[in-house]
């Protein structure tokens, strides 16, 4: 049986990643690619990096089509777009990489430690109004909320 980080691992074998700090000189500068949010809406919705969409994982593969009701021209319409997908830690957005990989995304990258490394770089951070949210205010948004219950029996 594979565990998810066994499947994340397995991805990180076709995927590229880059580093919070390495784009976000090229973020900075102003060259920017599509951000591509793959969080959760109330996950992106608490904090984003500025200029990136939201199309949560569950709806990715849909959303990268034409005709159906999830939908996104900018996914749909250019498989050689360069993209950037962004998740909470940098692993569900090496699996989405991949699948979009699989469906023919030829440019397609990781951001490695996802939004809480960008927040650890002190990178722009924004909420829903856009408002800025500084790093310590974002490492606390961001801070780990396992409830006992979700913790692995001893």
């Amino acid at each position: 049986m594979k565990r998810y980080d066994d499947l994340v691992n397995e991805a990180l074998v076709r995927v590229k990643e880059v580093t919070p700090w390495d784009f976000g000189r090229r973020y900075q500068a102003g060259d920017v690619p599509l951000l591509l949010d793959i969080r959760e809406p109330a996950e992106f919705e608490t904090m984003r990096i500025p200029g990136s969409i939201n199309v949560p994982r569950g709806i990715l593969e849909q959303s990268c089509e034409w005709d159906y009701d999830e939908t996104v021209p900018e996914l749909a319409s250019d498989r050689e777009r360069e993209i950037v997908v962004i998740c909470r830690s940098g692993k569900r957005s090496v699996l989405a990489a991949d699948v979009m990989q699989q469906m023919g995304f030829s440019n397609v990258v990781s951001l490695k430690l996802g939004i809480r490394g960008w927040n650890d770089a002190e990178l722009p951070m924004e909420d829903a109004n856009c408002n800025v949210i500084d790093a310590d205010a974002g490492d606390e948004l961001l801070a780990s909320r396992i409830k006992p219950e979700q913790l692995k029996p001893k």
